[in-house]
């Protein structure tokens, strides 16, 4: 089993609240992430895929293909929004960014699949220092 891991970056506003309490109840469970004036990171996404090598390619997916699957589906969507507003992957979700890693998988898994790999994890650096990993 070989994995590969590819790297994208993207900027995205978000604001974690529940519209049904009030800005205080926000802030005490989601602190200053629920800011009504939204914030922002420089997320940093890794995608990893897992695949048997065949002999007669030497590669169970072609990496230009996995980065335009991601770009296309994830990178051009999310880049420079606002995860509540306008990306679509993300509606009806808390913008937290464990249900990014987890929508982000949701999107891609279908079409790696189609290239005859599987998805095995989502990681999401938010900040150098909260990183987050979805593995199914």
């Amino acid at each position: 089993m070989i994995y590969i891991t590819r790297r994208e970056r993207f900027s995205a506003a978000h604001r974690m609240f529940r519209e049904e309490w009030t800005d205080e109840e926000n802030y005490r469970v989601f602190g200053k992430c629920s800011n009504p004036n939204w914030h922002g990171h420089d997320y940093v996404l890794y995608v990893t895929i897992k695949g048997e090598v065949p002999r007669e390619t030497g590669l169970f997916m072609n990496i230009t293909r996995l980065k335009d699957i991601i770009k296309e589906n994830i990178i051009d969507k999310a880049d420079h929004k606002n995860l509540n507003l306008e990306v679509s992957f993300m509606k009806g979700k808390i913008a937290t960014t464990e249900n990014l890693a987890i929508a982000i998988w949701d999107e891609l898994k279908p079409l790696i699949e189609k290239e005859g790999a599987d998805l095995h994890c989502v990681r999401i650096s938010e900040t150098e220092n909260n990183t987050i990993e979805y593995y199914g």
